[in-house]
């Protein structure tokens, strides 16, 4: 099937979920001013992503794993990150 290999097409769904998952932990340590884990996050981001560009700039099938492992990865670690809640404004009372 035109050397279309469906581990490699899974290999790349997971890898494009972690790289995603990554990138959206990159981002929470941004958003929170952690430079060290900031620093941690891209560096896994940047290893991550190679084993799917590698894979699917060999065969154009593979960009549509990639991009359903990037929604899985964005999805996912979106959902398990946990946020703050949001500080209301204080108001004097009405008299």
């Amino acid at each position: 099937m035109f050397g279309f290999d469906p581990i490699i097409a899974m290999g790349v769904v997971l890898a494009t979920a972690a790289t995603d998952a990554a990138y959206v932990f990159f981002n929470a340590a941004v958003g929170a001013r952690h430079r060290i884990r900031a620093a941690n996050w891209s560096a896994i981001w940047y290893m991550l992503s190679a084993f799917a560009v590698i894979s699917f700039t060999e065969h154009a099938i593979y960009v549509v794993f990639a991009a359903a492992g990037s929604w899985i990865g964005a999805f996912v670690s979106v959902t398990w990150l946990v946020r703050a809640p949001i500080a209301r404004p204080v108001t004097a009372p009405e008299v």
